[in-house]
């Protein structure tokens, strides 16, 4: 049985973020300043030296990669633009070199020594989905497992260490959809292992899952059950449900476990921010929020309890959430580090469980072409009225019928009677396998390619099994974007992939796992250049969320949105690329705010 939230309704679904007290706004470290004057005048409350500071405050590259005119590069060596940064007010008051910014100083500034770490404008992560990695910290981690077998031995030693109640869900998640996809672990094995217990897998990225009788049972998953719009529930040859369920089907058992409680959603938004905090990241597209959880986020905002800046994409599936978003329009307020102008929808499912929606069948399921549009829940009505309203769209589109189908639906709302000049950006996320000849129309469109490096070494092993050396060519294709004028944000859609930045760096411009293979690199001639990942986890980041004439580039004026890295990613990727992988943060700077990030050594 579902809890019941805490909140009334109203409350949850309330797009209003006013965040008062006895009547006034209250004013919170994350709060975008309005202006200028007063809060810069005067000394400094922080000031950093003793850094490379790379502000990213020159021209774009081109669409092969190569720097700006005005770029600090001399070949491929790299030079910082600054040793220091100034912050009053939460914004940035002077940048230059040490004794330059030193003029700032007053008797109360505090003074942070750098010992020659690296600065760059505050990372972001443009694909997250942090309340689910804060809940998933308390379920059974399945990321890695080798076999099914090996999966079901860690949901034992999970529940010998947890000593659930014998009625309590056992959850996990992160076992590979996309290596594991012919794969099944039962629930006659599971019910064989663990009678009685309601066990409930999801996959790594939540497109499949296993579950056993009594989760089956729970979710309302019997014999005559019929397949949800979308959806494939497995059955043996009698009809019987055999544990497995892909694609749409999820959500029969999603909906069977108990909604957090208020005090739940806030516990598991903490933790994984935190998290995210400690690993570097000033901010995060929270990919697809329900009522619960946004009232929750909304609650912490209002609290100044925020740790960094969520971006977040209010889900479309929520319907009565969706209605309320229709009623009252975004909010771009940013107020507590808060902002609810975009609005996340599913078009088509995942290549991995073959749900993703092609043009041509499966190379290795002739007779599967995946799901997508209606038939996987997408309403086109819906979307289409939220981004007359004024929403950014952010649309999960994966096959190549997917993306097209995706790209014409934007085209058809900005050609009525909306006007398409009004530059809302709508983005399409993970954008992976697109055909040929509709990549230039992500800029035709101004519609925004929201990328994930990372699913590309991790898809390496079997995404040409299902879509074949041809199309393949249109697939992960970041270079080919960037030649149509793409400015592509970069995340990394956790907690079903690493987040660490310096595993996203290296996914971006070397294509390799971390093992170092493919030698040579995954299709190479798509890889990304180093200035052009860093931009995609930082500026365009900020561009694709209608933030960048408040936040970006270091430069004065702008956010002290800032984060130090125990080593400079534009030297190692001259130097050492694969070292890229144990970059780390030190610290991070939000709103002008210190805040200690994970444990790092003298600079390397």
């Amino acid at each position: 049985m579902r809890r019941t939230p805490l909140l009334p309704l109203a409350a949850i679904v309330s797009c209003s973020s006013v965040l008062v007290a006895q009547g006034a706004p209250v004013a919170c470290a994350l709060d975008v300043p309005s202006v200028m004057s007063a809060a810069t005048a005067g000394a400094a409350e922080l000031i950093l030296v003793g850094g490379r500071v790379h502000t990213l405050a020159w021209g774009d590259p081109d669409g092969e990669g190569r720097p700006a005119p005005d770029a600090p590069v001399t070949g491929d060596v790299w030079h910082p633009g600054a040793t220091a940064i100034a912050v009053r007010g939460g914004r940035i008051v002077a940048v230059g070199s040490d004794a330059h910014v030193l003029r700032r100083r007053g008797p109360r500034t505090i003074v942070r020594a750098l010992d020659g770490r690296t600065v760059l404008p505050g990372l972001v992560d443009s694909h997250t989905h942090v309340a689910e990695y804060g809940e998933s910290l308390r379920r059974v981690d399945l990321v890695g497992a080798r076999t099914p077998d090996e999966a079901i031995t860690r949901v034992a030693a999970w529940i010998e260490r947890e000593r659930p109640d014998a009625d309590a869900w056992v959850l996990g998640q992160g076992w590979d959809e996309g290596a594991w996809a012919d794969l099944a672990i039962t629930a006659a094995a599971l019910d064989a292992r663990f009678p009685g217990r309601t066990i409930y897998l999801r996959g790594l990225h939540g497109f499949a899952g296993w579950a056993s009788g009594a989760a089956l049972r729970r979710a309302g998953i019997v014999r005559g059950t019929p397949d949800p719009i979308g959806g494939v529930i497995e059955r043996d040859v009698r009809g019987e449900p055999m544990g497995r369920v892909r694609n749409r089907a999820v959500r029969l058992l999603d909906d069977a476990i108990p909604v957090p409680t208020l005090d739940e959603a806030r516990a598991a938004w903490r933790i994984g921010l935190a998290r995210m905090a400690d690993s570097g990241y000033v901010s995060v597209h929270e990919a697809g929020v329900d009522a619960v959880r946004l009232a929750a986020l909304r609650s912490l905002a209002a609290d100044c309890a925020l740790p960094i800046r969520v971006v977040a994409m209010a889900s479309v599936r929520d319907t009565t959430l969706a209605r309320a978003l229709l009623r009252d329009g975004p909010d771009s307020s940013g107020r507590g580090g808060l902002s609810v102008r975009m609005v996340k929808a599913y078009y088509d499912g995942a290549l991995g469980s073959r749900g993703a929606r092609l043009i041509e069948p499966y190379t290795d399921a002739p007779a599967q072409r995946g799901i997508g549009g209606a038939a996987y829940g997408f309403d086109s009505a819906l979307v289409a009225r939220l981004m007359e309203r004024g929403f950014q769209a952010a649309i999960h589109a994966i096959g190549d019928a997917g993306n097209r189908d995706v790209l014409d639906v934007i085209a058809q709302v900005q050609a009525s009677s909306f006007d398409g000049r009004r530059g809302l950006r709508h983005r399409i996320e993970h954008a992976q396998v697109i055909e040929v000849r509709d990549l230039p129309r992500f800029a035709a469109l101004g519609v925004v390619p929201s990328l994930q490096p990372v699913h590309a070494v991790e898809d390496l092993r079997w995404a040409g099994e299902r879509v074949g050396p041809f199309r393949l060519r249109g697939a992960y294709a970041w270079r080919t974007l960037r030649r149509t004028g793409a400015r592509p944000p970069l995340g990394s859609d956790l907690p079903g992939s690493g987040f660490g930045i310096g595993y996203g760096l290296h996914s971006a411009i070397v294509r390799q796992d971390t093992t170092g293979a493919p030698v040579g690199g995954w299709f190479p001639e798509q890889r990304l250049t180093i200035e052009e990942a860093v931009r995609g986890y930082t500026v365009w980041a900020r561009h694709a969320a209608h933030e960048e004439s408040w936040a970006g580039p270091i430069a004065v004026g702008r956010v002290a949105d800032l984060t130090i890295l125990d080593a400079d990613p534009f030297v190692l990727a001259t130097r050492d690329p694969r070292a890229l992988v144990r970059l780390r943060a030190c610290a991070i700077v939000v709103g002008g705010r210190w805040r200690d990030g994970t444990a790092c050594g003298a600079p390397r």
